[in-house]
């Protein structure tokens, strides 16, 4: 494997952009990135603000030989590739909340959105999107309480890099890429993983659509579902939905 960047000024979204050009002999670790979006998009639909200068905003091209089932897994990849890289090259701590949020200090610091897609040929396409806030000082009034940056949190330690960062998130998700395709599975980051889930051994509640639930979150499993214990001692995983965690986001 070898990572080719691309960087452009602006667009509407570094994910669309790789979808656009897909058909058009974009060759797979292709990376592009931009100074600002300006539609980006977070997993559930909302949008993600991307200010000229401030943010990474950056999209990986693949087309890999796995399972459908298995193509979900890669934004957790994502997520932790994000998570090491920050504490690689920065004196933070970082955390996850399941799926892929990546917290720092409590506070959502990236944003990740992964694409199953089709070309015209009928290959299968995946684009893999991430967003981390970096030189931004202040957020809007309704986030700020649930949002910071690299720059936030480094204070009078320095200042990030989204060229450095943007590399060094990409390499790292290289590294556990490699490891995922021989087993289609997150055994070879669960323990990892669940020692940064912000989540673990605490009360969570399950936005499930037709019958949301609470109990203990106990981490993942090897598919990447979170594993709570409910009130009696029932054992149930969830795979998809929100999951809303008592004293993060202000979430009940």
């Amino acid at each position: 494997m070898s990572i080719r960047y691309e960087y452009l000024e602006s667009i509407d979204s570094t994910n669309n952009e790789i979808k656009r050009r897909a058909s058009d002999y974009l060759k797979p670790w292709t990376v592009i990135s931009a100074g600002t979006q300006t539609a980006g998009r977070g997993r559930t639909g909302h949008s993600w603000e991307s200010p000229k200068g401030d943010s990474i905003s950056t999209s990986l091209f693949l087309r890999p030989l796995l399972p459908p089932e298995a193509i979900s897994r890669l934004t957790i990849i994502a997520g932790m590739a994000v998570a090491s890289a920050i504490e690689k090259l920065y004196p933070l701590k970082a955390e996850i909340k399941w799926p892929n949020d990546v917290l720092v200090n409590k506070k959502k610091i990236c944003g990740i959105l992964s694409e199953l897609f089709f070309t015209g040929d009928g290959e299968k396409n995946v684009v893999v999107g991430i967003g981390v806030n970096v030189h931004q000082q202040d957020f809007p009034e309704e986030i700020k309480h649930m949002a910071t940056s690299i720059d936030l949190e480094l204070k009078e330690k320095g200042r990030g890099s989204r060229k450095e960062l943007t590399e060094g998130l990409w390499e790292e998700f290289e590294r556990l890429y490699k490891a995922f395709e021989k087993t289609g599975d997150l055994s070879m980051l669960k323990p990892k993983y669940n020692d940064r889930l912000v989540s673990r051994g605490e009360r969570v509640r399950v936005m499930d659509p037709v019958n949301p639930y609470e109990g203990i979150c106990i981490g993942i499993d090897d598919t990447g579902a979170l594993i709570v214990e409910c009130d009696g001692g029932d054992i149930r995983k969830a795979d998809a939905g929100e999951v809303s965690v008592r004293g993060i986001y202000g979430y009940v």
